[in-house]
């Protein structure tokens, strides 16, 4: 879809993803009531190692997490109420974030944008245990589009 293979892209789509695994996990009665707070704290985790492997030193790699951490709660607001109103909001905000306001980047965050929501249909109305024993959200991927989810 575009999105640049970088250390920014790469965190946009991890974002994109928790973000759909959260949202899709609320309101369902998951037989574990925690993997909501314990796939927060992978993420922080994970952040941590990346920037430790990238040579980011010990004394700042704290702050880049705290910032990373505030990013993706940023991009969760606005992606979720993009998600809830007609018009374009989810897509301005993939353009914002995912595609740094390059506006040539309009196709590939169009089709993000029907790709997010398609899954976040998908992830509220299937059981999230059964979504990821299917695969996960990866067969709404179809070519160069996205089918809408039924």
């Amino acid at each position: 879809m575009g999105v640049p293979d970088t250390p920014e892209g790469r965190f946009e789509l991890v974002a994109a993803h928790l973000f759909l695994m959260l949202e899709g996990l609320k309101g369902q009665n998951s037989p574990d009531p925690d993997v909501a707070q314990r796939t927060i704290e992978t993420f922080v985790t994970d952040m941590d190692d990346c920037m430790r492997e990238m040579g980011v030193g010990d004394m700042v790699v704290g702050k880049k997490v705290k910032r990373a951490a505030g990013a993706f709660y940023e991009r969760t607001s606005v992606y979720r109420s993009g998600l809830a109103a007609q018009g374009t909001g989810l897509e301005d905000g993939i353009g914002q974030y995912v595609f740094a306001g390059d506006a040539a980047a309009g196709d590939g965050a169009a089709r993000l944008g029907r790709y997010m929501r398609a899954a976040a249909v998908l992830s509220s109305a299937e059981p999230f245990d059964t979504l990821v024993e299917r695969g996960g959200l990866a067969h709404l991927l179809e070519g160069n589009g996205v089918e809408e989810a039924s």
